[in-house]
């Protein structure tokens, strides 16, 4: 990383667009009231037309705060979803927008088990690509010289396309962002990336993986940035390299291409730039039977800067792998957002994980915020009293808030469900920290699995396999285990004590509860489980009697409420984490994988 003297010199050296960029943030961050005021004006004006907005007394474009806030509820993904299953349908109402909606984002949140629909409008990426291609190189820059001289290996992955019954598509929001004309024609037009498009829009995921790694591997000292979007597609090509890499480095000596990939579109694309390599094929087998893989990407692609790749929320579970395989290169955290907009950038991205604050650009839609209850680590809500929301420029440092947004595609008052921490200001923009999603229990991937949702899984697989042999599920609590790769739910239950049994009878019993568990989980988490195999076999950890009993006595010992307490659904101090391993006296696994298909929607019913 440079200092402060080489930033000043990067500075006058950059390229115009870059400067716009640095000042296009500035101008946003220093007018947050002034530039919120305009975008609500601008959303509320041009979908005046809009159906719900009528429904709730707003007409003719009226663009009153007062009135906006007094008409309109603050709603959830539930609220909306009868209005959703009409546009899925093919009612042609302005219902939220008077543009058209063109797609369905579908959601990692769920709701009901199933993945949300989020939908948008036609210019939707235009802010995506403003983020990925414009802001972020130009923020980047100030930082790291060079960059440009490099390629950038990036693992992508796109899922498969379904449509609503209309006709309407539907898919997450990187493989639309990766099959815009927005990322096409200039986002990957203008990065020079090691992986071409064909390899990047294909949904096998063993001839997608291998087509990226081996492209990577061919020009691996030409590589000056390595990364992915979240930490187990990382981690999962890692994986892939460790169980593959003979196969690559036969290609790359030889100059072929694997017959296990048959796409004809990836075949050519790799013929293209393939030669053969014997040097570069005998380091990549030197290093990768050494049976060392600490720091194994600096040994492999030596020329690494840092890695891009999202550290913050949940996926801070993931560092220590990360550095490990890294060997402790810079982790860079460009952005927060969603499936329902991009909301903020990290403009230190090579600030330490912990450190990480995303500054709000009040350009991308209308914020409002909702102060929440803190919960400390024993699992207890310190008192608070709850108010309405606040507006952007008015929130507080240290609270915490749940993010509420109106957007251009026509979400009003829409609760995204993650919560933030405010850790200081840029400008008068504030930065928050993501402190995580509301409600939600475990989380690997881009998997969300609710309190609730959990607790009907656990409690099917009672019913099918405990029950009929007289035995329950007195409690039980929950981790995601991320020092396997790939990672997994484990969930500790305790039985009463004249339920344990060293039969092996029983012991495939509970094997049977992990499967009826995962079948029971919502369709993201199946099929980052069966078929993008981002997610390893759940496991559950019988604990011994009366361990959950000393959880809560070590909880008073730290400071919770004797009156209050209850067991926390998710494990997220080590402490309990220690009490309750040390107190394992059996695991078991899923013995196989819940099924999935992604296969089309059928008809959608048209109420709630």
């Amino acid at each position: 990383m440079e200092k402060e003297g080489s930033l000043r010199l990067r500075r006058i050296a950059m390229k115009k667009e870059e400067v716009e960029a640095l000042e296009f943030i500035e101008e946003m961050t220093s007018h947050v009231d002034e530039v919120q005021q305009m975008v609500l004006d601008d959303i509320l004006s041009t979908n005046a037309n809009a159906e719900y907005l009528q429904r709730h007394g707003i007409f003719g474009g009226s663009t009153d705060l007062k009135t906006f806030k007094s008409k309109l509820p603050i709603i959830e993904y539930q609220d909306i979803l009868p209005d959703v299953r009409r546009i899925a349908n093919g009612d042609p109402s302005p219902i939220f927008s008077a543009q058209p909606v063109t797609e369905f984002l579908t959601s990692s949140g769920t709701s009901g088990g199933e993945r949300k629909m989020v939908p948008v409008i036609a210019n939707h990426h235009e802010g995506t690509y403003t983020f990925f291609g414009w802001l972020i190189p130009a923020i980047l820059n100030k930082y790291i010289s060079g960059l440009d001289k490099g390629k950038v290996l990036h693992f992508f992955s796109t899922k498969t396309e379904t449509k609503s019954p209309a006709g309407i598509i539907m898919r997450p929001i990187l493989t639309s962002y990766y099959k815009s004309s927005q990322f096409l024609c200039k986002h990957y037009a203008n990065i020079n990336y090691t992986s071409s498009i064909p390899s990047i829009h294909c949904t096998d995921v063993f001839q997608s993986l291998y087509a990226q790694m081996l492209a990577g591997l061919a020009d691996r000292l030409a590589v000056f940035q390595i990364g992915s979007v979240f930490p187990p597609s990382f981690l999962q090509a890692i994986r892939f390299l460790e169980l593959h890499f003979q196969d690559l480095a036969a290609d790359i000596e030889h100059g072929t291409v694997n017959p296990q990939v048959t796409d004809t579109a990836i075949r050519a694309a790799l013929v293209n730039i393939l030669t053969p390599d014997p040097e570069n094929a005998a380091h990549i087998r030197k290093e990768c039977s050494s049976g060392d893989w600490q720091g194994i990407i600096r040994r492999i692609w030596p020329n690494t800067k840092f890695l891009d790749i999202l550290v913050s929320g949940a996926m801070v579970q993931y560092i220590p792998s990360l550095n490990f395989y890294s060997g402790d290169l810079p982790l860079a955290s460009y952005l927060y957002g969603s499936s329902e907009c991009l909301v903020g950038l990290n403009l230190y991205p090579f600030t330490k994980p912990e450190d990480i604050a995303y500054t709000i650009m009040p350009n991308m839609a209308y914020f409002e915020f909702l102060p929440v209850k803190p919960v400390d680590d024993v699992g207890q809500i310190r008192a608070e009293q709850v108010v309405d929301p606040v507006d952007l420029a008015h929130v507080e440092d240290g609270k915490e808030y749940e993010i509420i947004v109106t957007t251009y595609s026509g979400l009003y008052r829409y609760k995204i469900g993650d919560v933030l921490r405010v850790a200081k200001f840029y400008n008068k923009a504030p930065q928050f920290q993501l402190v995580g999603r509301k409600n939600v229990c475990l989380s690997i991937d881009v998997d969300k699995t609710e309190e609730t949702e959990l607790q009907k899984a656990i409690a099917a697989a009672e019913l099918s396999h405990l029950r009929p042999h007289n035995a329950r599920v007195l409690d039980y609590t929950c981790y995601t285990d991320v020092k396997t790769i790939p990672g997994h739910y484990v969930i500790y239950c305790e039985l009463p004590p004249d339920n344990y049994s060293e039969n092996s009878s029983f012991s495939l019993i509970i094997d049977q509860c992990c499967l009826t568990i995962e079948e029971s989980l919502n369709s993201v988490y199946r099929s980052l489980r069966a078929y993008y195999k981002r997610i390893g076999p759940l496991e559950i950890k019988l604990v011994k009697s009366g361990t959950f009993h000393e959880v809560m006595d070590h909880a008073i010992a730290r400071g919770a409420s004797a009156a209050q307490y209850k067991l926390p659904k998710c494990v997220k101090s080590t402490w309990m984490l220690e009490i309750l391993e040390a107190r394992v006296v059996s695991a078991h696994s899923s013995p196989g994988v819940p099924t999935w298909s992604p296969c089309p929607q059928q008809k959608m019913a048209s109420n709630g």
